[in-house]
């Protein structure tokens, strides 16, 4: 099977590092409560900051927040399973877009980890068009935003729902996860169905 996969909030433990640093930096630098809806994936949509801020917050903590993350728990294990299992991982992932050290980053940490995926996309905007130019059977991301978008290109789309994030409607396209247990019961149970 042909497992697409995002990076941030999916391998890499960074969303909930990022909305530490946002709270810090909305209560203790702009000395405000700038929030807005806690249900949006990215910083844009959940403070009603200006361009300026958010420019400040990208400069300021965006590469602090790559160094301090690690890998989602229960992951590596995982990975190394469906791996063992014949599966193909493409990675498709937005980072290395805003601040282009963040992607050498992810390599870091990959790396020194032993995590070697079989295709990597950097910097993507259209993760739907890379998805069905590359045939992948299930994508894997947590912005509710994209996972909407698969699904409406047909694209079976395993959602990584944090806690606070908008929840949606499950369909033959979308399935919430909340762990990489859940991500292994699900392609164990598609791979019996074949």
């Amino acid at each position: 099977m042909k497992i697409g996969i995002d990076l941030d909030g999916v391998v890499i433990d960074s969303e909930t590092t990022f909305r530490t640093y946002e709270e810090i930096f909305d209560i203790d630098v702009l000395k405000s409560n700038h929030l807005v809806n806690k249900e949006e994936p990215k910083f844009q949509g959940r403070y009603n900051w200006t361009k300026e801020q958010q420019e400040k917050f990208i400069k300021e903590y965006f590469l602090t927040v790559s160094k301090q993350s690690g890998l989602m728990s229960g992951f590596t294990a995982v990975y190394n399973l469906l791996k063992s299992q014949g599966h193909e991982f493409i990675v498709i992932t937005a980072r290395g877009g805003h601040v282009k050290e963040m992607k050498d980053d992810a390599i870091r940490l990959l790396d020194e980890n032993n995590i070697k995926f079989d295709k990597y996309y950097w910097k993507v905007d259209d993760k739907a068009q890379i998805c069905i130019v590359e045939k992948v059977d299930i994508m894997i991301d947590d912005d509710w935003r994209i996972v909407k978008k698969l699904a409406e290109n047909n694209i079976k789309t395993l959602y990584f729902r944090d806690t606070n994030l908008l929840k949606l409607e499950e369909n033959e396209f979308i399935k919430e996860v909340n762990n990489w247990g859940d991500i292994y019961r699900y392609i164990k149970n598609l791979k019996k169905l074949k």
